[in-house]
């Protein structure tokens, strides 16, 4: 039997048999539902690990060289924090040596940060993230202006009292104002606004766009490192294979300065976003795993179904069969019309159940923005084929068992 009549003969039967075949498909569509509603959680959480915590927070191919971890998830024990306090802090004259280390050319800007009160003479005083920043800050976190310009380098070199911001710091400080050219005040001290940052969005919650960067040697960063040191350095290469390379020359400076021996551990930190992302990737491989567990029973129970159901259908067309033989059908034809049958009635219900799964997927993203969505094309493939592999595993049986029928003894049957 040619496979698309087998295929047209099996359609023909679930039309006729419309509530036996829901049911029949019911179980693989919620397994297969399950499973995509996970992977598209999982694949949505990734993406946006990937481009907006790592991406925005540290910045595209960048590390950071900081006293201690940025980001450090997971346990830390008591000691290893108190390790931590005891390292020595960086200063600019260790951030002069690196540069100096670096290719040529390299992309490097100091970044100290806190969150400090801000006023103006239109609003009330509100919380901002200050930012006290030098170098190519602008051009490694990849920051459009909507309006006016970044600070230059002679108004970094001279501290000058100029600040760069948020959309959010805008919007609250100068509501229907053009901001560039008025006057903000940070713990007091005035700055007078030369650019507007586009719009970022926020990451878990937090918003991007409070944000208030003026040039790092500014009076703003006494109050970002009241002891002179820096928060850190952010180093960025040309390409993400370039990052080792350029944290190996940081690493051998660094421990030069600190004149570690070779047995001694670094006593500062280099997080990029690979080390940032390392605990979500362990955390990713074990929802996938937990997340898969119920689809995986789901399967069991929805090929134990399909079975079922087709040992039904065997006793219930024993006569049919037997008419099929008597015409000259073969085992081979009997065994591929009932596999087919098992086979499409599965991969229809895996069809629903990746339709149903994306829904759900994207309802949950919209209902807690936290759990964003993303669709992994190979799950589609893997679902749709995991589908015919239930539908003809589970319909090998009852398939072997209807072409092993004795015509005769099945034309008797009533």
């Amino acid at each position: 039997m040619p496979f698309w009549e087998a295929v047209t003969l099996a359609l023909q039967t679930i039309r006729v048999q419309k509530l036996k075949s829901f049911f029949t498909v019911l179980g693989v569509l919620i397994g297969v539902m399950f499973l995509i509603a996970v992977i598209s959680i999982v694949q949505g959480m990734s993406n946006y690990m990937e481009n907006d915590f790592a991406g925005k927070l540290i910045g595209t191919n960048t590390f950071i060289v900081s006293r201690m971890p940025n980001f450090q998830m997971g346990d830390v024990t008591e000691a290893e924090w108190r390790s931590w306090q005891r390292r020595p802090r960086i200063y600019e004259a260790d951030v002069m040596i690196i540069r100096d280390a670096l290719p040529k050319g390299t992309p490097t800007a100091i970044e100290n940060g806190t969150f400090a009160y801000a006023t103006s003479a239109y609003a009330r005083r509100r919380q901002v993230q200050a930012v006290a920043a030098d170098g190519d800050y602008f051009q490694i976190k990849k920051y459009s202006l909507t309006s006016g310009r970044p600070f230059t380098q002679q108004e970094a070199d001279m501290g000058a009292r100029v600040v760069v911001i948020g959309t959010e710091v805008a919007e609250h400080f100068f509501p229907d104002l053009d901001p560039v050219g008025r006057e903000l005040k940070i713990v007091g001290l005035p700055y007078t606004v030369i650019g507007v940052i586009e719009k970022q969005g926020s990451v878990f919650g937090f918003s991007l766009d409070r944000l208030a960067i003026a040039p790092a040697r500014s009076p703003l960063s006494r109050v970002t490192n009241a002891r002179g040191d820096i928060d850190g350095l952010v180093v960025q290469a040309a390409t993400r294979e370039q990052i080792a390379d350029l944290e190996d020359v940081v690493r051998e400076t660094m421990r030069s300065r600190h004149r570690l021996q070779p047995s001694e551990k670094d006593d500062f930190a280099l997080s990029s976003s690979e080390s940032a992302l390392a605990f979500f990737d362990e955390i990713k491989g074990r929802l996938t795993v937990f997340g898969a567990a119920l689809p995986a029973i789901g399967m069991i129970v929805g090929s134990m179904v399909i079975m079922n159901i087709m040992l039904v259908a065997v006793a219930e067309r024993t006569r049919e069969i037997g008419i099929r033989k008597a015409l000259g059908a073969r085992r081979r034809d009997i065994m591929t019309q009932f596999l087919v049958e098992a086979a499409t009635l599965s991969v229809i219900g895996a069809a629903i159940g990746i339709t149903l799964g994306l829904a759900g997927a994207k309802l949950l993203s919209m209902a807690f923005p936290f759990l964003p969505a993303g669709i992994a094309p190979w799950s589609i493939g893997f679902a749709l084929l995991l589908g015919a592999t239930v539908g003809i595993v589970s319909g090998a049986y009852p398939a072997s068992r209807a072409s092993r029928l004795d015509p005769i003894a099945a034309l008797r049957q009533e």
